[in-house]
């Protein structure tokens, strides 16, 4: 076996029964009180324009709502922190709340997410719906039917599933569904190109490997920015706005990145994580 393989396999055990609430170490990307960290961009709409006050602090909670728009019309936005990661795991809690909007897609319903290795926010054209990334989808429950949450989407991206270039765009997790507004939480193992993971309320739900630029799903970008075949090792992190209201509570990070050439104390970091 591999010494890549050894260490996918390594995480794996370590992660299945992942519930990390320790502080120490962590980084608290969302201080509860403002976004003075973040920057934005929404389609149809420069860099930073916070369109409709699409995305707000109230209550010690980062809201993502649409009063101010008169109809979506596909005004995807995301909300981005200010530095690039590689190594690290990513911890929020979340919540669908109310209604969607007017001119919302149906497919937006309780539809959300954590976009991972996204290219930078500045690079992005006024027109671009969503920024080259992996996309770590965020889905509610319609109260009856399965809906997990915690895919995997790939706008302008690719990714491998066993070792196989995986082409769809989406990919389902095998999470639970939650229904209604109850709270989420959501931890991804993102490890520079090698592996990604995704964990819904202490399960993971799903792994892939060997993200790059590539594919589709991704329109009025920069051609300079999209180079197909390039290895996704690191990133911004964004939150988005699809149409339905959401609330985030906690947006922290653990950076791993010291421990990125050193696989046995990032085996022993992480059996911590696990712990904690």
């Amino acid at each position: 076996m591999s010494r890549y393989k050894i260490l996918l396999a390594s995480i794996a055990l370590l992660f299945s029964g992942l519930n990390s609430h320790a502080q120490k170490g962590w980084i608290n990307l969302f201080n509860g009180k403002d976004l003075k960290d973040w920057n934005i961009k929404i389609a149809k709409h420069n860099y930073n324009e916070n369109f409709g006050n699409t995305f707000y602090v109230q209550d010690g909670l980062m809201k993502v709502k649409y009063d101010g728009y008169e109809s979506f019309d596909k005004q995807y936005g995301h909300i981005f922190y200010k530095k690039p990661y590689s190594y690290y795991l990513l911890k929020i809690e979340y919540r669908f709340v109310g209604e969607q909007a007017k001119g919302g897609e149906g497919w937006a319903w309780r539809n959300s997410g954590a976009m991972l290795h996204c290219q930078d926010p500045a690079t992005m054209l006024k027109d671009q719906n969503f920024p080259i990334s992996i996309e770590a989808q965020l889905l509610g429950g319609n109260g009856k039917d399965e809906r997990p949450t915690g895919n995997v989407c790939t706008p302008g991206t690719t990714i491998e599933i066993k070792d196989n270039l995986f082409t769809p765009h989406c990919l389902n997790s095998t999470s639970k569904t939650y229904h209604g507004d109850q709270w989420v939480t959501a931890e991804f193992l993102v490890l520079g190109d090698s592996v990604i993971k995704h964990i819904i309320n202490g399960v993971t739900v799903l792994t892939y490997t060997k993200p790059k630029i590539g594919g589709g799903d991704v329109a009025n970008f920069d051609p300079k920015v999209k180079e197909d075949g390039k290895a996704l090792t690191g990133g911004y992190i964004s939150l988005q706005s699809e149409s339905h209201p959401i609330e985030f509570r906690t947006v922290k990070l653990f950076d791993l990145q010291s421990y990125a050439s050193d696989q046995k104390k990032l085996e022993k970091i992480l059996e911590k994580l696990r712990k904690d």
